[in-house]
């Protein structure tokens, strides 16, 4: 699994609608790009299960999305054991976090759930995908009072170029996605520049974000490609550079040259 590949740290490519997603798939692996899909709910853990089996150069993770907490129980760490140990192609626990951003009222039932996944993780000795949203000191404390021995991503981040630096110190990786090609993003654009590049990933977060010039229409894994494209414009380097450097920073993450 050596470059030119890309590595796509977060594709909900099982959500797409107006793609079909064996095409989908068929045009990221035809792009050398490696694509990893994460779960959002207690059910849909099995899903990705699934899913991630029917197709070369596909893995996952498996977690509940904040927003979902409220499907969580105790069962569920039980299913996602044994899910991790039945499929080797599931590499990462995710997507977890905080989100604050559409409903307050379970902030501490989504805290709580947060902190079982991240030590459910570090039982695992599995990296972590995390979504935070308007929830950024919370999250950042959380890991750093909870998280012993995984590795931590911030999926589709959204915070300063401070914050980023913040996070990175800790030893925490930054994903960025479509939201980077946009022209009004003046905070991911300084973060993407400006930011060590052995601390930074890419992702599509499809079918969600699509990067210019197909904004407004559905994301697909593919579309990363234009994800390192813009990034290197904005860092003045190749392309290549912002592929290789990221995919092997992936690679390490997840150890993918061991599977």
């Amino acid at each position: 699994m050596k470059n030119p590949y890309i590595i796509n740290t977060h594709s909900h490519a099982n959500m797409l609608k107006d793609t079909n997603i064996d095409q989908a798939i068929q045009n990221a692996q035809e792009a050398k790009i490696i694509t990893i899909v994460p779960s959002s709910t207690a059910d849909d853990i099995f899903e990705v299960d699934k899913f991630i089996q029917k197709y070369d150069d596909v893995f996952g993770y498996v977690g509940v999305f904040p927003e979902e907490v409220k499907t969580f129980t105790e069962k569920t760490l039980n299913d996602m054991e044994s899910i991790i140990r039945s499929n080797p192609k599931i590499i990462g626990i995710g997507e977890v976090g905080l989100d604050y951003y559409w409903d307050k009222s379970f902030k501490e039932l989504q805290k709580e759930v947060f902190i079982k996944q991240i030590e459910f993780a570090n039982e695992m000795n599995l990296p972590l995908n995390i979504h935070s949203r308007e929830a950024h000191l919370d999250t950042l404390e959380i890991l750093k009072k909870y998280n012993k021995n995984s590795t931590a991503i911030l999926h589709c981040f959204s915070g300063s170029l401070e914050f980023a630096l913040t996070c990175i110190k800790e030893g925490i990786y930054i994903a960025l996605g479509g939201v980077v090609t946009f022209k009004n993003a003046i905070k991911a654009k300084e973060v993407a520049e400006n930011i060590p590049l052995d601390y930074l990933l890419l992702e599509t977060d499809d079918p969600y974000l699509a990067p210019v010039p197909f904004r407004g229409k559905e994301n697909q894994p593919m579309y990363v490609k234009y994800v390192a494209e813009c990034i290197a414009n904005l860092r003045s380097i190749p392309t290549d550079e912002v592929a290789k450097t990221t995919t092997q920073n992936a690679e390490r993450i997840f150890n993918f040259n061991a599977k």
